[in-house]
């Protein structure tokens, strides 16, 4: 993977996640307690071997910026390695990034002066996978395509909101199609319909090509389809070849958790697009439980980030004689560094500096960084944006109709809380 660069797409403005975008790019929206969304991208292009990446931001992306700088300056320039942000610069026209594929338009200059690079990935900054670009390239290169698209088998109701591909019986893409009111099914399966990820394998030439001679912005509306019927573009089917051979934590039948090696791990043909609250909600469910459906714990595919100095998480008060319904617990959760916890959290994420006071519950929610929640609290089904202070008493998450004329509410029933609601 030398020859490969990994194009990271971070410039979207996560105009669903809102309020959770409000102050940061979707990229930089925290997840899974101490990362950020684009940690699980960069993740995938290290344990594949792709040591150059470029970063493509745009909006509200100095939250990103930070978080990469102190975290990923990990690159040796002298082996060729680097990981470059490249913000809009005009140098095409005076206007920012018009779509995707613009945003790598206007950066086609630092292809073009690295001519050690043959292949180029595209990917996007906001999506929860683990994917070995390696097998990627594998089955690229086999088919000898111009262009490889990752595909993954979707129920066709689910694919309208998403770009489908139309495929032959050796998986070259034949049509391609941008939320289609009725999407294609795959060939001899009449039920599903095979999804794009968002994830690009280009011949660094052929990329080069199409956008010096195809004027449109978005690689899934305007890109993709000129490519057919000029290239040979392949389905990469994620699911069926994504093998990722992993250690990991098994539960027994009597109750012990071992490490043991899996093959492949379960969460191997994972992927979500967290384009809204509730599927970013959901994709955060995903990590509790005893075996999650995303695991963070894998030993040979683990997850970077920014780590911060910070002391272990602390859970005190034991002694409900005393003082019944005062016991530091968490139940199916995750809880970070920082955190003290003297109520009950069940089913949830925690992230750093959180304190959970006494005779508080908090159940399936997101909670992220310096929010204190008070005593007697009770939280249900709720995202808490960073820097809140909860005043005692307070219920979220508890009746919907209430929290609608304070809050955002989903579809789902999830509260959401922005940044500094609660002053304390």
């Amino acid at each position: 993977m030398s020859d490969t660069l990994a194009i990271v797409m971070a410039g979207g403005k996560g105009e669903r996640l809102s309020p959770l975008t409000q102050d940061r790019s979707k990229p930089a929206v925290p997840f899974g307690g101490i990362y950020r969304l684009i940690d699980l991208t960069l993740s995938n292009c290290i344990n594949s071997g792709v040591y150059k990446i470029m970063v493509l931001p745009q909006y509200k992306s100095q939250s990103m910026v930070d978080h990469i700088e102190a975290g990923w300056n990990i690159f040796s320039f002298d082996l060729g390695h680097y990981l470059r942000i490249a913000s809009p610069q005009m140098r095409l026209h005076e206007q920012w990034y018009q779509g995707t594929a613009d945003s790598v338009r206007q950066n086609m200059y630092l292809l073009e002066r690295d001519t050690r690079l043959s292949h180029v990935l595209i990917l996007s900054g906001d999506h929860v996978y683990k994917m070995d670009y390696r097998l990627f390239r594998q089955y690229h290169d086999e088919s000898q395509a111009d262009v490889s698209i990752s595909v993954k088998e979707v129920e066709r109701p689910s694919a309208r909101t998403l770009g489908v591909a139309e495929v032959d019986e050796q998986f070259c893409i034949q049509a391609f199609h941008e939320k289609p009111d009725e999407p294609v099914c795959i060939p001899g399966d009449p039920e599903r319909s095979l999804a794009s990820m968002g994830i690009y394998l280009f011949k660094k030439e052929v990329l080069l090509e199409v956008l010096r001679t195809v004027e449109g912005m978005d690689f899934g509306k305007d890109i993709i389809p000129a490519l057919l019927g000029r290239y040979k573009v392949a389905a990469y089917p994620y699911r069926a070849n994504n093998i990722l051979s992993d250690y990991t934590f098994i539960t027994r039948e009597d109750g012990r958790r071992e490490l043991v090696l899996e093959k492949p791990t379960k969460d191997a043909s994972y992927w979500r697009d967290v384009g809204t609250l509730d599927a970013y909600w959901n994709a955060n469910m995903d990590l509790c439980g005893v075996d999650p459906y995303f695991n963070l714990y894998g030993q040979l595919w683990p997850i970077h980030t920014y780590q911060r100095q910070l002391p272990p998480a602390k859970f005190v008060f034991s002694d409900e004689r005393s003082q019944p319904g005062r016991v530091g617990k968490a139940l199916d959760s995750l809880v970070s560094q920082g955190c003290i916890i003297t109520g009950l959290v069940r089913n949830s994420v925690i992230s750093p500096n959180v304190l959970v006071q006494s005779w508080s519950e908090v159940d399936e929610s997101v909670i992220m960084d310096n929010v204190i929640i008070g005593r007697h609290c009770r939280i249900k089904k709720a995202i808490i944006d960073k820097h809140n202070h909860l005043p005692p008493g307070t219920s979220i998450g508890i009746d919907p109709k209430e929290d609608r004329q304070q809050f955002t509410v989903t579809e789902r029933g999830i509260t959401v809380v922005p940044k500094y609601y609660f002053k304390g």
